[in-house]
């Protein structure tokens, strides 16, 4: 088994995608229109589906917002550097919502940015955190 996509809702299908695309980095690997359901699904990430785990970006025809849950937290993305991730996110348009700085009780180096319907995004610097063998 293994994990294939998250899926989150949208309420501006190309605001995400270029959210996703030109802020983040990552390249759109399809996008299908479903009429008929009332719905299109654009699928994001840093690779192909068949070896990395993907973002569904679903938009629901004239659904412009969605309530935040409490139950939802985070996502996260490992980058070489936090800082100059968070920086180059604000040139790009986007919102650092937490710099880049250690953990409040720990080393590990980390960052807060929000994508345009407001999902929580986590950077952690690479080479910070050491993950179990």
């Amino acid at each position: 088994m293994r994990v294939l996509h998250t899926m989150l809702r949208v309420g501006n299908l190309e605001k995400s995608i270029h959210f996703y695309t030109k802020v983040l980095g990552m390249q759109l690997i399809r996008q299908h229109d479903y009429p008929d359901g009332e719905f299109t699904l654009a699928f994001v990430g840093y690779g192909n589906e068949y070896d990395n785990s993907v973002i569904e970006l679903t938009y629901n025809y004239g659904k412009t917002s969605y309530e935040m849950g409490s139950a939802y937290g985070h996502m996260a993305i490992e980058v070489e550097d936090a800082y100059k991730a968070c920086e180059a996110v604000k040139v790009a348009g986007g919102k650092v919502i937490r710099e880049a700085g250690p953990m409040k009780h720990g080393t590990i180096v980390i960052a807060f940015i929000e994508d345009p319907d407001g999902y929580k995004i986590e950077f952690i610097q690479k080479g910070t955190i050491e993950y179990p063998r």
